[in-house]
């Protein structure tokens, strides 16, 4: 094994719950987070070798994460919708109030573009307005405005 691959593997290990949470964020689906794993891990290795550290290795990672689930969340809206196998179990139906409600805000969430999505699970994981901006790419206002009218999205859906 040479030195990019132990890099490589390494880097994966210290970072592997900030991908699965952005998979997560994206899809409840088992199978299909684990396919956006790997398809990040794919993106990520492309990228590694032409990584020059503009950035922190943290916010390339939470950027390639999110703009591969984006890519891929584009590419299932124009394909042929499946339907999945139901399985008798709901390891996502909790009946306590403290999972009701985050299964509420999930959903409420999941109804937002997925630009949106993806700036307010940034701003969920406590990142900071300027990580924000670096990770999506869009300027520092744009990120204080854009979560502005987001929360303001959630807490008019809570009338729905």
């Amino acid at each position: 094994m040479d030195n990019k691959e132990q890099a490589f593997i390494t880097m994966v290990g210290k970072y592997k719950k900030t991908i699965y949470t952005v998979c997560y964020f994206f899809s409840q689906d088992e199978e299909e987070v684990k396919d956006y794993f790997q398809e990040i891990l794919i993106n990520l290795w492309k990228g590694f070798e032409d990584f020059r550290g503009e950035s922190s290795l943290k916010t390339w990672i939470w950027r390639v994460s999110l703009n591969t689930c984006t890519n891929q969340e584009r590419k299932k809206k124009r394909s042929v919708q499946t339907v999945p196998l139901s399985v008798d179990i709901d390891l996502y139906n909790d009946t306590d109030t403290h999972s009701r409600q985050i299964q509420q805000l999930y959903d409420r969430i999941s109804r937002l573009d997925v630009f949106d999505r993806a700036i307010i699970l940034l701003w969920l994981e406590n990142m900071s307005y300027q990580d924000i901006a670096n990770v999506v790419g869009i300027s520092l206002s744009a990120v204080t405005t854009r979560l502005f009218r987001i929360k303001e999205q959630l807490k008019a859906m809570s009338n729905d």
